[in-house]
């Protein structure tokens, strides 16, 4: 019962800042969105096997001009599990195209920040 309390809390944290860069994503907040990532984040899309984006900088950037500008844009998650000090999202993302498309995203948990993120489109 202990061990499963202690579970918890840990997932808790590794969640934390994850939901708080959706919740920041989906207000266009970069400056909240871009505090939930490390200085080294590096993001992956795969199934490349080297970063698109790599670190803060690169993010804010890359969000400012290419996703926050986009009015019709936020993400809903449709399922989350957490294994260890990773977060799995089956997200539905809008206002990218004419219609929703889905995303699973993995995100590693550092020191109660996002240092690794891998999208993997959905088809």
């Amino acid at each position: 019962m202990a061990n499963d309390m202690a579970n918890d809390m840990n997932n808790e944290q590794t969640v934390l800042p994850v939901q708080r860069q959706l919740d920041a994503y989906n207000a266009k907040d970069l400056a909240a969105f871009i505090s939930c990532y490390h200085s080294d984040i590096a993001i992956y899309r795969m199934p490349a096997t080297e970063p698109a984006l790599t670190g803060r900088e690169a993010l804010a950037a890359f969000y400012k001009a290419e996703r926050f500008t986009i009015a019709a844009l936020r993400a809903e998650v449709l399922q989350r599990m957490v294994v260890g000090n990773k977060v799995i999202d089956h997200e539905k993302v809008y206002g990218m195209a004419e219609q929703p498309y889905q995303v699973v995203v993995v995100y590693e948990v550092q020191d109660g920040l996002i240092i690794n993120a891998w999208f993997y489109p959905a088809g």
